[in-house]
C-alpha cells in the first residue's frame, strides 16, 4: 500500500460502496474530515487491517453484508443504514466522496436506525426465500398466460395452481374443443416448463422445511397460530438480531403493520398501515393471520375471545391485520426468551 494511502487516526469512517471502487472518508471526534481516499476492492481490506478500530458506516446495498462481516472480524464497529436515512446529510451536489462524507456523519446520529449485520446462515436462508418467491411468481405468470390463451378459444378453467395442472392436460387432450393445432402445440410445449418450475418450488420448500426442523427458534415460533415453516424461517433470516427491537411493538412497526400517522397541531390522525419494511415477510404474516382468523378454534385458544371482539367491531380485513400485528408481538416474546413457547391456554386460568 502506498504511503499516501496509509490510514490516519480517525474516529469514524464512511464508506460509499461500489462494484469495484470504494470511496472512504474518515473524520475525527469533532466531525472534521481527516482523509478522503478511494480503493479498489482488492486493497480496501488491506487499508482497514492497518487502521485502528473505529466506527464504520455504510449504506445497505448489495455487498454491504459481506463487507460488514469482514470489517467486524478486523475489530471494527460496523453500522449499516438504509439509504433514505443518509440522503438528508448530503449537503451539496452528489458524488461518491460526498456520499461517503454524508455516511460518516449520519452513522454518528444517536437516533439513526440501522440494518442488522446478518450471519452467512441468515443470508443463505433469506436467499432461499427470495428464490422461492421468484419461482412462485414465475409459475403464476405461466399459469395466467396459459389460461388466457385458452380463454381466447372459449375455454375457461378453474382457478388455482393445483386444479389448473389437472385441467390443462384434459383441455389439450380434448379434440372436440376449439383449440387450433398451433395453440395446442404451444400449450403442450409450455407444460414441461410449468412442471419444471413447480418441481423447483417444491425442492426449495423442502430445503426450507428441513432447515426449520433443525432450528430450535423456528420450531418454537411455529407453535404460534398462523406461523408456519415459511413464516418462522423468514422471520429469523430477515430480523437478524432480535435485541435491536426494544419492544414487541417495535417489531410490528418495523414490518409496517402499524397505522401510518399524519398528525399536526395536537390532532392525531391515524391512516392505513404504513407498509414499511420487508414486504415479503409482511405478506407471509398477514396470510398466516388470515388463515388463523378463519380456521382457529376460538373456544380452545386464548386468542379466541380477543378475535371475537375484533370481529364484532371492525371490518374483517382490518381485524386480520390486527391479528398479524398480534402474532408479530408474540413472535418477539418467543424470540427474546430462549425457552418460551406459545401456550394456547393462559396458564393462570388453565
Amino acid at each position: 500500500m502506498k504511503q499516501r494511502n496509509k490510514p490516519r487516526s480517525a474516529h469514524v469512517f464512511g464508506i460509499d460502496i461500489g462494484k469495484n471502487i470504494f470511496h472512504v472518508v474518515s473524520v475525527d471526534v469533532g466531525g472534521n474530515p481527516v482523509q478522503k481516499i478511494k480503493f479498489k476492492r482488492e486493497t480496501l481490506l488491506q487499508f482497514f487491517e492497518c487502521a485502528e478500530p473505529a466506527l464504520i458506516g455504510m449504506e445497505s446495498c448489495s455487498g454491504s453484508q459481506w463487507l460488514a462481516r469482514k470489517l467486524v472480524a478486523l475489530g471494527h464497529d460496523v453500522k449499516i443504514m438504509p439509504a433514505q436515512f443518509v440522503k438528508p446529510y448530503v449537503k451539496t451536489n452528489k458524488s461518491d466522496i460526498i456520499d461517503a462524507e454524508a455516511i460518516a456523519e449520519a452513522v454518528t446520529r444517536p437516533t439513526m436506525r440501522f440494518v442488522a449485520v446478518r450471519s452467512t446462515e441468515q443470508v443463505d436462508l433469506q436467499a432461499l426465500h427470495r428464490i422461492r418467491s421468484q419461482l412462485v411468481s414465475t409459475r403464476t405468470r405461466l399459469i395466467n398466460q396459459m389460461r388466457a390463451f385458452c380463454l381466447e378459444y372459449g375455454i375457461a378453467m378453474r382457478q388455482g395452481a393445483g386444479v389448473f395442472k389437472l385441467d390443462i392436460r384434459r383441455v389439450i387432450a380434448d379434440e372436440a374443443n376449439d383449440l387450433t393445432p398451433t395453440m395446442r402445440r404451444l400449450l403442450t410445449d409450455m407444460c414441461p416448463d410449468l412442471q419444471h418450475v413447480d418441481a423447483r418450488v417444491k425442492a426449495v420448500t423442502t430445503e426450507i422445511e428441513a432447515l426449520a426442523a433443525r432450528n430450535d427458534a423456528a420450531r418454537r415460533l411455529m407453535s404460534i397460530p398462523g406461523i408456519g415453516t415459511l413464516d418462522a424461517t423468514a422471520l429469523l433470516s430477515a430480523i437478524g438480531n432480535i435485541e435491536r427491537f426494544r419492544k414487541a411493538r417495535d417489531l410490528a412497526a418495523w414490518l409496517g403493520l402499524v397505522p401510518h400517522q399524519h398528525s399536526t397541531g395536537g390532532k392525531p390522525n391515524l391512516l392505513s398501515i404504513s407498509k414499511r419494511g420487508n414486504g415479503y415477510l409482511r405478506r407471509l404474516i398477514i396470510s398466516g393471520a388470515r388463515s388463523c382468523y378463519a380456521h382457529l378454534d376460538r373456544k380452545r385458544d386464548r386468542l379466541g375471545n380477543w378475535m371475537n371482539v375484533l370481529e364484532n367491531r371492525m371490518h374483517p380485513n382490518k381485524a386480520i391485520v390486527a391479528v398479524a400485528a398480534k402474532i408479530t408481538r408474540i413472535a418477539w416474546v418467543i424470540m427474546t426468551n430462549p425457552d418460551a413457547l406459545y401456550e394456547r391456554r393462559d396458564p393462570r386460568f388453565a
